[in-house]
């Protein structure tokens, strides 16, 4: 039994006690000839993941579509029947409502994030087909109980860019309660507000571009179902906004997340749905990332000939990369971003030489700390298998110093990764930087 974390965010948003609501109900079932007698203790149990028994569901639904001013359905309140799926999908009015949900129980921690698990097959797909095919969202105003204005955009745009800034600083698992205690505090409120469809489709997509950010956070918490939960939310979001690009931006975190969990098919699929889908919304570096994560699917699946071309097409596309002319949100493709990024293509395909170049030319490009410790991680792989151990030994060693600090559970697996490397290699100074990768691993997160 599930906790009813959408009831548990209708409640809040109500101001609505259990004492309160089950007061409520109670005197909603007179007005149909129903004697009920619920307490507060029964709303506990509701919240719990109990669904109550005949009309009292709909009664509940009654109670807080009055308090809120706006319709509540049983999906809505989350006491649907099980096993039986909506008969339309969910307007947006109802998205919002759910986002909302799922960002306050993770705020709250009621269930432990590694416990969402990660939707594969159909309904890992269903969020991507609905982004690019229609209905569209024809008019996305929306009146709500104060108004919002251009200030509003301007405090998410701040806020998306201060949590991506201590992500790279800090690590996602820092950063992560921080910024969902935001999106329930001050984002939900915004979303429920007052504004026409312009400003509502500029609300949009700072929500979505900033829900992207507690994805990634989430990701890098080995949080794998409630970051696809986040990303899934952001490309809904996208779609409200009108964006494209903002769209195909969240598919390419979709993409590096089934890198990571080793759906290479669906990697591909979910890049080519975004090339196809954003065309010339899609900007140079984002274009540039799409196809090096293709490539990289592709290597591992050992298709050769497709891996090959899509590098071809990710380093034409980030030649055409011009400084300021890229949102906010592709920022993190940064110099050196796609050299990194082929060079684990080129070594699957088991071109070593061609990788070294790129791991390479990837470490000697500036980068933020988060990056320079992925770019050194490859490289010091590349210099182990071609038996250059004092050089890989070096490149370890920066990255382990690199690392200190960040809580990061991607970070960690790459440092237990060269550690591992080094040791098996048994090359002269590999026990003593492994100490040195012990030590940034010591701090328990």
């Amino acid at each position: 039994m599930q906790p009813n974390a959408l009831l548990d965010a209708l409640l809040a948003e109500a101001g609505m006690s259990h004492a309160g609501l089950a007061a409520h109900v109670n005197h909603a079932g007179r007005s149909r000839g129903l004697a009920l007698r619920y307490e507060h203790t029964a709303v506990s149990r509701w919240l719990k993941g109990q669904r109550p028994r005949g009309q009292v569901p709909e009664l509940i639904c009654e109670v807080l579509g009055a308090r809120l001013r706006r319709p509540v359905s049983l999906d809505d309140a989350g006491l649907g029947l099980p096993g039986r799926p909506a008969l339309h999908p969910t307007p947006l009015s109802g998205f919002v409502d759910r986002a909302a949900a799922l960002w306050r129980a993770d705020e709250q921690g009621r269930s432990r994030p590694s416990a969402v698990e990660a939707l594969t097959g159909t309904p890992a797909v269903i969020p991507v087909w609905e982004w690019e095919n229609p209905p569209e969202d024809c008019d996305v105003s929306r009146e709500g109980p104060h108004r919002i204005g251009p200030e509003h955009i301007e405090i998410l745009g701040s806020a998306r860019a201060h949590y991506e800034l201590m992500y790279r600083r800090s690590g996602g698992l820092a950063t992560r309660s921080r910024i969902v205690r935001f999106l329930g505090s001050e984002t939900a409120p915004m979303l429920r507000g007052s504004y026409p469809d312009a400003l509502g489709r500029q609300l949009h997509r700072a929500t979505g571009s900033l829900v992207a950010v507690a994805g990634i956070c989430a990701y890098d918490s080995d949080a794998h179902g409630l970051a696809q939960r986040y990303f899934h939310q952001a490309l809904r979001l996208a779609k409200a906004s009108g964006d494209r690009g903002l769209g195909a931006y969240v598919i390419a975190l979709l993409v590096n997340q089934s890198l990571h969990l080793r759906d290479h098919r669906q990697a591909v699929a979910f890049a080519e749905a975004a090339l196809r889908s954003a065309g010339r919304h899609t900007t140079p570096a984002l274009a540039a990332d799409l196809y090096a994560m293709q490539a990289k699917a592709y290597a591992r699946l050992g298709d050769g000939a497709a891996a090959l071309a899509c590098i071809r097409h990710a380093e034409a596309a980030a030649e055409r990369i011009r400084p300021g002319a890229e949102p906010a949100e592709t920022g993190y493709v940064q110099p050196g971003l796609v050299n990194v990024q082929v060079a684990e293509a080129l070594l699957s395909l088991g071109d070593l030489d061609a990788a070294h170049e790129q791991a390479a030319a990837a470490a000697g490009t500036p980068a933020h700390e988060r990056g320079r410790v992925h770019r050194l991680a490859m490289l010091c792989e590349i210099q182990l298998r071609q038996g250059e151990a004092d050089r890989a030994v070096a490149s370890a060693a920066e990255m382990a110093e690199r690392a200190k600090g960040m809580e990061s559970l991607r970070l960690r697996d790459r440092l237990r990764a060269v550690r591992e490397q080094l040791l098996t290699s048994g090359c002269a100074g590999a026990e003593e930087t492994a100490g040195l990768i012990d030590g940034a691993l010591r701090v328990p997160l």
